[in-house]
């Protein structure tokens, strides 16, 4: 299995799910081999076999399936449950989650030694070790718990954007989910890392099953990770939320909102009961009407919404009572977005839009006033008619080259320029390829500094 199991493996940890045909390409599962799905609850056992291309074959229907969770799923007549921990391979007594779990220990240990790049594979194996460890850790209950930020550097990722699908396929090959979704929150929230609720009726929310379970055709049943939505979860931290009980007095408050610089405050009588909000407005208004008020008589309706819920969904509520309260997972409150935050989060995602928008002007403004367009189309990977057809690795192909250079007449080093405007490059297709994650202020500053340089010196000699 050697060298071909290593491969697979490379490919694997970088990025796609574990099929039962990998298992059945390894050996470590037979064609004809018997799969048993039992719902204790509801008293059903549902029988299937592995065909000789690694698909699930439901008995007695014959419908086969890629997946074994939608197996399961059609199997069951459930809208959503984890295949792996579901069927049980009848003739060794355990679930086709530990024969993926053997396949993966296998198959890196064999690219261990068959591999050429002890850095990569120590990066592979030490991923691999620390989800091993996060899963016997969810199966004891006592689930590991991480930032999204430190979840995302395990991966060398600094934020939610290529690598995502790798690390859910990661996840997911390893049996485990973050609690709550890592794609729906902040970057600082906690995550717990867990296995999906055992014999689940309904997802508890987009993320807490795989996303290979959720109703799709037979074309798309190994996964997809198409997901470009902001979340209300993707602007506020899940944390505990400053609150008073509605038998607070309004002094309390008052103060609590001052000391914090508030303007609404949520009125909770535990952390999942939502009695309503104040502001400084039904504050005033009760006080006008009761001198002795208490919170009770300045109750103000107040949305709830789940964390990983579609911000553009909640905006029209936003704009109505300009905040709505956040629950997570457990349906307690841990949250509150207002439009202050939306107007934010728009205002860091269209910064850096604009900046790479005026750079991308000025660039080519730059060189269709130095140059003619038989001089830049020769330094083109592509054909183009003209200059508004330029794009940033034209800009670099074109500036690189000394005699150009020279034209311009600017008094830089051109190889600092070249460099910078490659990281220039990498920001530009950060921010038009859209993830949840704000570009940094780092990064914001880089190109301010860059567009203020050009308008220095882009007048040609």
């Amino acid at each position: 299995m050697g060298e071909e199991t290593g491969g697979r493996s490379m490919y694997l940890i970088d990025g796609r799910r574990v099929m039962v045909s990998d298992l059945l390409a390894a050996g470590l599962i037979k064609a004809g081999a018997k799969l048993r799905f039992k719902r204790k609850r509801v008293g059903a056992t549902f029988d299937a076999t592995v065909t000789d291309n690694g698909r699930i074959r439901l008995e007695p229907a014959g419908e086969e399936f890629r997946s074994p969770s939608r197996a399961a799923m059609v199997a069951a007549g459930m809208r959503a449950v984890d295949g792996w921990r579901a069927w049980v391979v009848v003739d060794e007594g355990r679930l086709l989650d530990a024969v993926r779990q053997e396949f993966l220990d296998q198959t890196i240990s064999t690219a261990a030694a068959a591999t050429d790049q002890p850095t990569e594979d120590s990066t592979r194996h030490r991923i691999h070790e620390y989800l091993r460890q996060a899963r016997r850790r969810a199966d004891q209950q006592d689930p590991e718990r991480i930032s999204v930020r430190e979840l995302l550097k395990l991966w060398g990722a600094k934020d939610r954007g290529d690598q995502v699908s790798q690390i859910e396929a990661d996840l997911a090959n390893h049996g485990l989910v973050t609690s709550p979704g890592f794609r729906a929150v902040t970057l600082d929230t906690v995550v717990s890392l867990t296995t999906p609720r055992d014999d689940p009726e309904e997802p508890t929310t987009a993320e807490s099953v795989d996303i290979e379970d959720l109703p799709a055709t037979e074309g798309d049943e190994e996964g997809s990770d198409l997901n470009v939505r902001l979340t209300v979860g993707n602007l506020t931290p899940l944390d505990e939320v400053a609150s008073v009980s509605p038998n607070s007095g309004l002094e309390e408050a008052i103060t609590t909102m001052l000391l914090n610089d508030f303007s609404q405050l949520a009125v909770l009588s535990g952390p999942r009961t939502m009695r309503g909000a104040v502001t400084w407005r039904s504050i005033a208004l009760a006080m006008q009407q009761r001198p002795d008020a208490r919170v009770a008589d300045a109750l103000v309706h107040a949305e709830v919404v789940t964390y990983d819920r579609d911000l553009f969904e909640v905006l029209p509520t936003l704009q109505q009572r300009e905040f709505v309260f956040v629950m997570d997972e457990s349906k307690a409150v841990k949250g509150i977005v207002t439009t202050a935050d939306v107007a934010q989060r728009y205002g860091e995602m269209a910064t850096p839009y604009f900046q790479v928008g005026e750079l991308d002007q000025t660039l080519r403004w730059i060189l269709s006033h130095a140059l003619d367009i038989s001089t830049v189309q020769k330094h083109c990977s592509r054909p183009v008619k003209s200059f508004n057809e330029l794009g940033f690795g034209d800009y670099q192909r074109v500036l690189e080259k000394k005699d150009i250079w020279e034209k311009l007449g600017w008094p830089l080093d051109r190889q600092k320029f070249i460099v910078r405007l490659d990281e220039i490059r990498e920001i530009r297709n950060k921010v038009m390829h859209f993830h949840p994650d704000p570009v940094s202020e780092e990064a914001i500053d880089m190109l301010r500094n860059f567009n203020s340089l050009l308008h220095r010196y882009r007048d040609p000699a």
